[in-house]
C-alpha cells in the first residue's frame, strides 16, 4: 500500500512537471543546453527568461531546502523533474555555474545561518556568479602547498597572492578560496576557506587563452584585498576540511549526474554515423568497424549511468570516495564520444569558421578540444586512479622507498 500510495504520488508530481515545463520552457530552446555554458558572454532572451523562471521556481536546486530558496523535492522527484525535462529537451540552466554545483552545496555543509541567508538564495536565483581561489602557481596537485596569505587585519581579513586556473573569475561576483591563516602550522594545517567578494580594486583578473578558443581560466592577484571577519566559512585554520569537502562536489557534477536536463548534444552517435559515413541496406552504420566503436561507445556510456544511478543509491550520509571512480568514467564516455564525432565529421569537423561548416561542426571541434582539458581539472586522471586504488581498492602505496 506505501508503495502504491508513493507512486500515485510520484505521477501525480510528474504530471504537475510536465505541465509547468510546457508552459515556461521556450520551445526554441530545446536541446541547446549548451547554451547555457557560454550565457555569461552570449546574450539570449529566451535563455534568459527560462533562467529566471526556473530560479523562481526552485527547480534548478530541485533538492535544496525550501527556506533558502531551492525546490524542496525528494530525490525521487528530482529524478522525475529529470526525466520531464530530458522528454522535451529542457535543460538546467545554472547546473554549469560553481554555485550550484559546489560552493552552494558546502556553504549548506559548512554555513552559519547568516552565511546561508545571504549567500543561498541568490545562487538559487542564478543571480551571481561564482568562482573558486585553489590553484596557485606553486600548488597544483600538491594544493596544501598553498601560500596565498590571509591576515587579520582587526576588523576584516586582508589576502594577498595570486591563484591560477580560476574558472570564470573575470565574470564572477564571489569566489570561495582556500587562504593560509597561520603560516607557522603544519602543511594542511593553518588552512581556512574564505568568501571574497569580487568586486573590489584590490583583486585583478588576466584570461588565459586555451587551445579551444575561449578563456575560461584566469591568472587572479589579490593585493590588500579585503573580507569581512564573518566570511570564513567552517572553522578558522581548519579549511582543508572545507576544501576536501568542495572537492567532493565538484568531482559529483562531473560524473554525468548533473541534476535536471544536463543539456548538451542532443544527436545520437548512431544517427550522426549514418548521416556523414552512409548507412547499409538493413539501415545500420554502413562501416563496420565504426559500428563496433560506437555501440562500444553506446555501451560505456549505459555502464557509466547504471553505476550513477547504484551509487546514488547506496549513498549514506558523509564522504564518498565514489565520485573518483565516476569521475574517470565521465572522462572516459565523453573523451571518446568526442574522438568519434569528428572521426564521423571527417574534414567536416576540422572547421573552425566560415560558412562550410555548420554550427553543430564549429562546436563539435571546439568540444573536442576543450574536452581535453576533462582529464585534468577537478583532479586528474592519475590523482583519482590513486585515490581509487588507496581508499577504496585498498591498495599500498608505491610511492614510498623500498
Amino acid at each position: 500500500m506505501a508503495d502504491d500510495t508513493g507512486n500515485l504520488e510520484l505521477e501525480a508530481f510528474r504530471a504537475e512537471a510536465r505541465a509547468w515545463l510546457e508552459a515556461n520552457f521556450p520551445p526554441a530552446l530545446k536541446g541547446k543546453g549548451g547554451l547555457a555554458m557560454a550565457e555569461i558572454t552570449f546574450q539570449d532572451a529566451d535563455l534568459a527568461t527560462w533562467r529566471r523562471a526556473i530560479g523562481e521556481k526552485g527547480w534548478a536546486t530541485p533538492t535544496w531546502p525550501k527556506e533558502y530558496g531551492g525546490g524542496g523535492l525528494s530525490r525521487a522527484q528530482a529524478r522525475v523533474l529529470q526525466q520531464e525535462m530530458g522528454r522535451i529537451g529542457a535543460f538546467n540552466p545554472l547546473m554549469f555555474g560553481m554555485g550550484v554545483t559546489m560552493i552552494g552545496p558546502t556553504i549548506l555543509d559548512y554555513g552559519t545561518e547568516a552565511q546561508k541567508q545571504q549567500h543561498i538564495p541568490p545562487i538559487v536565483r542564478g543571480e551571481v556568479q561564482w568562482c573558486v581561489g585553489y590553484s596557485e602557481p606553486n600548488a597544483g596537485s600538491d594544493l596544501a602547498s598553498l601560500q596565498m596569505r590571509c591576515e587579520d587585519a582587526g576588523d576584516h581579513w586582508q589576502i594577498n597572492g595570486s591563484k591560477i586556473w580560476t574558472s570564470g573569475a573575470q565574470y564572477s561576483d564571489w569566489c570561495g578560496a582556500l587562504v593560509r591563516t597561520d603560516p607557522t602550522a603544519k602543511k594542511h594545517d593553518g588552512i581556512s576557506f574564505i568568501l571574497i567578494d569580487m568586486h573590489q580594486p584590490a583583486i585583478e583578473t588576466r584570461p588565459i587563452k586555451l587551445i579551444a578558443g575561449a578563456s575560461p581560466f584566469c591568472e587572479t592577484f589579490f593585493t590588500d584585498a579585503t573580507a569581512p571577519k564573518d566570511a570564513i566559512l567552517g572553522e578558522l585554520n581548519r579549511g582543508w576540511t572545507v576544501g576536501k569537502r568542495l572537492l567532493q562536489h565538484e568531482r559529483a557534477s562531473q560524473t554525468g549526474d548533473r541534476g535536471p536536463g544536463g543539456g548538451g548534444s542532443a544527436v545520437a552517435l548512431a544517427d550522426l554515423a549514418k548521416r556523414y559515413a552512409g548507412a547499409d541496406a538493413a539501415g545500420r552504420i554502413a562501416d563496420p568497424d565504426l559500428r563496433t566503436r560506437v555501440i562500444r561507445q553506446q555501451m560505456d556510456a549505459k555502464v557509466h549511468g547504471l553505476t550513477l544511478a547504484r551509487a546514488a543509491a547506496e549513498a549514506k550520509e558523509g564522504a564518498s570516495n565514489a565520485a573518483s571512480v565516476l569521475k574517470n568514467s565521465a572522462t572516459h564516455v565523453a573523451q571518446t564520444r568526442a574522438e568519434l564525432m569528428l572521426e564521423i565529421m571527417g574534414h567536416q569537423g576540422l572547421g573552425w569558421d566560415g560558412e562550410d561548416f555548420t554550427r553543430e561542426e564549429l562546436e563539435a571541434v571546439r568540444g573536442w578540444l576543450s574536452g581535453k582539458a576533462m582529464s585534468i581539472y577537478g583532479g586528474s586522471f592519475e590523482i583519482q586512479n590513486n585515490i581509487i586504488s588507496k581508499r577504496i581498492l585498498g591498495l599500498p602505496d608505491s610511492t614510498g622507498s623500498t
